[in-house]
């Protein structure tokens, strides 16, 4: 025993070694290259450079901020900043104003504080290092960037094995792997296929019961089995629970606003409609067209009905999520706001770093500063409605919100007290909270709407909102051509939010549909066809399949932008349905699966993780949940403790406050919700082993399931054998049995208790690979 405590303890510190290291790595993620470009580079132009820039009149300090180099070089004072450690690093207490002053002229806001804070604290990644290269690779493809041409329809390549497709699809992949002298793996079993469906359809696991019954179809005719199951699956509810999920991670969805740099974070009560919104339409199968145009534009759709009206009121709050910044010393508050609108669209849409081009001409992407201000003049003229923000007024000044004709009024429960207060001004001591100007349970949303006053917005010289230089008339990007931009003119009565919608969805725009397309692929496969899903510039990778994205999208567009279809086809391709498992020759040829021979292995993310364990244990509700634990609290969440409490309903509808997530999923790569997270990190860490090994839920999931079996079979060895039906939907071997009995009887003989040695051998199956993995 003490052996082997001691290899776990010294596992335990080399991998812990090895997770720090990597933070200093050189490679950058999309994240870091992102979080860089929207929150770092525009600051240092805006306020640094003017001293201290390779162009500089007179070099401050000998301390150059432009390069990467030149900050970890540093000046006269010594390297600028050390990775990791902000409160080692100069530049974080120049900015401070703690000994050194920068910018001398007055202190930056604290929200900006905190971005170089936690810019340094997560490794200081600049990716300013490659950046001569890339400039000379943009001079020579910015007018030839794959994403920016045309969407072809690129006709089915031919194969030497005519009869291994199914679908156009397969022979795209097939052709490839022809090409690099590979065969593709075996076809997945029956119930390996059968689990991955149910997950990457429903985010669920399947019952025992219902494997066996597809199990036994599939033996009668393979593809009508699969054919009906995927239609079943499709048109559960639970379909737009586990795909609405994924979107709402690109729509940035938070339920408060997270820390606005002085230590406040106001809740978003309303914000739940919007959630509701997107499952909805991802259960309607929504046209994606529509989807976009209801969410960018919205309120100026004309509507037929009350309830049409107020859907498309809260598909607007797609726009209005923003993590703000605090309003307290911030000259470009309402700025600010337009960029996360506009990184929203650009990213979020269009797979483009529009955001990067707010202080100049983008660095990589052709982008120039005029197109950025082009699109900022719609959201100058947009009215964004978050409600009272806590009635907080240093974060955020109080605006309207939608208010809603028909849904019902939501009063708060009779015995509902507002126990958490809002800070006095200048003093953590409380203060009353006003009375809302609405009667108690109206129907409110956030969202958007076009401003009483209509403008272009005039360019802020290097993102300073108070240096402006020439109007630019609102309008869209110029560096490709959408056939029906030309007819797409402003409406000099609206903001032009309408036009922008209908120009992203044109069905000849080269970017909308495959940065979708590319998103489904990448949730059904675990890596899309472009691995930088949020990233399709001159930065971002290239497509691993360029022409089955082509035929993708144009099927999709062909296909009246649905969601359902595309996915249906995909799954009932030849190549989704393959193995997981491969040869060693074969993934020695492609370790990453670039060519797709194989199906890749995934970990559960973490609400279905969650959500499996709630299933498996049988307390899952699937009712969908009411509302949201905050929808009566407009308060600030940095004063009220943890707000979150017990649910047993789908992961979904926990509440998703930002800098406060749902404990319960915290430990498994959750994105922080304030901007565009197409694809989440995926570590491995300490952490996590003692979450599921300490974790309050996983503890009572294993003793809700250990009562199941003791309700449900009788004997021990007949509980083993349900334990492993219902957490891993098979039998166990004799070995497995054997041991399972053998850990049952020693827990029982260390802890005395037959409860509680049940209940460690279900936790044990639901900790481990085999449940926390779909092959």
């Amino acid at each position: 025993m003490k052996r082997l405590v001691f290899q776990n303890v010294t596992a335990l510190a080399l991998i812990i070694c090895l997770s720090t290291a990597s933070v200093y790595a050189d490679e950058l993620t999309a994240s870091d290259v992102s979080f860089f470009e929207n929150k770092i580079r525009p600051v240092l132009v805006q306020h640094c450079y003017e001293c201290h820039a390779s162009d500089s009149k007179e070099l401050g300090g000998k301390l150059l901020l432009d390069s990467r180099d030149g900050i970890l070089q540093g000046g006269e004072a010594g390297p600028a900043l050390v990775k990791g450690k902000p409160d080692q690093s100069l530049i974080i207490q120049a900015l401070r104003y703690d000994g050194l002053e920068m910018p001398p002229d007055q202190p930056l806001p604290e929200a900006i504080i905190a971005d170089f804070e936690k810019w340094v604290g997560r490794g200081a990644p600049d990716p300013r290092a490659a950046e001569v290269l890339r400039m000379e690779k943009v001079e020579a493809d910015a007018q030839t960037l794959w994403s920016l041409r045309p969407v072809t329809n690129p006709p089915e390549p031919a194969v030497h094995d005519v009869n291994w497709p199914r679908d156009p699809v397969d022979r795209f992949v097939l052709a490839r792997l022809e090409q690099a002298g590979l065969a593709p793996a075996q076809d997945a079993d029956s119930r390996t296929l059968i689990r991955r469906l149910y997950y990457d359809l429903i985010g669920l696991p399947p019952t025992m019961d219902a494997v066996e019954e597809s199990a036994s179809a599939y033996e009668v005719d393979r593809k009508k089995a699969i054919e009906d199951l995927v239609d079943v699956l499709l048109e559960s509810p639970q379909f737009g629970e586990r795909w609405g999920r994924y979107w709402l991670d690109v729509a940035r969805y938070g339920e408060s606003n997270g820390n606005d740099g002085l230590g406040r974070n106001p809740t978003f009560p309303h914000a739940w409609r919007y959630r509701d919104y997107v499952i909805a339409a991802f259960n309607s199968d929504m046209p994606y067209d529509q989807f976009l145009t209801e969410q960018i534009a919205g309120d100026l759709l004309v509507s037929e009905s009350p309830d049409e009206r107020d859907r498309r009121l809260i598909a607007t709050g797609f726009l209005a999520m923003a993590a703000k910044p605090a309003k307290a010393m911030n000259n470009d508050f309402d700025m600010d706001i337009v960029a996360d609108q506009i990184d929203v669209v650009g990213r979020g849409v269009m797979g483009l770093s529009v955001a990067c081009a707010r202080c100049h001409d983008h660095k990589f992407d052709p982008i120039p500063t005029r197109d950025y201000y082009a699109l900022a003049g719609l959201f100058t003229s947009t009215e964004t409605m978050w409600g009272v923000a806590a009635h907080e007024g240093l974060t955020a000044p109080v605006t309207d919100l939608h208010v809603l004709k028909a849904a019902p009024k939501v009063l708060p429960p009779e015995d509902f007290v507002e126990t958490v207060l809002v800070l006095e001004s200048n003093t953590g001591v409380p203060k009353p909270i006003p009375k809302s100007k609405w009667p108690a349970g109206t129907p409110l949303a956030m969202g958007v709407r076009d401003r009483g006053k209509l403008d272009d917005c005039k360019i802020n010289i290097k993102g300073d909102s108070k240096k402006l230089g020439e109007a630019v008339p609102r309008g869209f990007l110029t560096a490709f051509e959408v056939a029906a931009a030309d007819a797409l003119k402003i409406d000099p009565q609206q903001s032009g939010r309408l036009q922008l919608a209908e120009w992203l969805t044109s069905a000849d725009h080269p970017l909308t549909a495959r940065v979708i397309v590319n998103r489904i692929w990448l949730h059904l496969f675990g890596d899309g066809i472009v691995r930088t899903p949020d990233d399709f510039g001159v930065y971002g990778d290239r497509p691993t399949h360029p022409d089955l994205l082509d035929h993708l999208a144009t099927r999709f567009v062909s296909g009246g932008w649905s969601i359902k279809r595309l996915i249906r086809a995909i799954v009932l391709s030849r190549t989704y349905q393959l193995s997981s498992n491969a040869n060693a020759s074969l993934i020695k040829a492609d370790a990453s699966n670039h060519l797709l021979a194989r199906h890749n292995r995934r970990r559960l993310d973490a609400e279905s993780l969650r959500d499996s364990m709630l299933s498996v244990s049988g307390a899952l509700d699937l009712q969908p949940a009411e509302g949201s634990i905050i929808r009566h609290r407009d308060i600030l969440v940095n004063l009220a403790g943890s707000l979150h409490q017990p649910s047993n309903h789908r992961s979904v509808y926990l509440c998703y406050l930002r800098s406060s997530p749902p404990p319960e999923l915290a430990a498994f790569d959750l994105p922080d919700f304030t901007a565009v997270t197409g694809q989440r990190n995926e570590s491995t860490v300490p952490g996590q082993a003692l979450h599921l090994y300490n974790s309050p839920f996983v503890i009572e999931q294993a003793a809700n399931l250990s009562r199941t079996l003791s309700a449900e079979s009788t004997g021990d060895e007949a509980r083993v054998r349900m334990a492993f039906r219902r957490a891993f939907c098979r039998e166990p071997s004799e070995n497995e049995l054997a041991e399972a009995l053998k850990l049952v009887q020693l827990t029982i003989s260390n802890v005395k208790s037959e409860d509680k040695a049940w209940a460690s051998l279900c936790q044990a199956l639901l900790v481990s690979n085999e449940f926390r993995y779909i092959d």
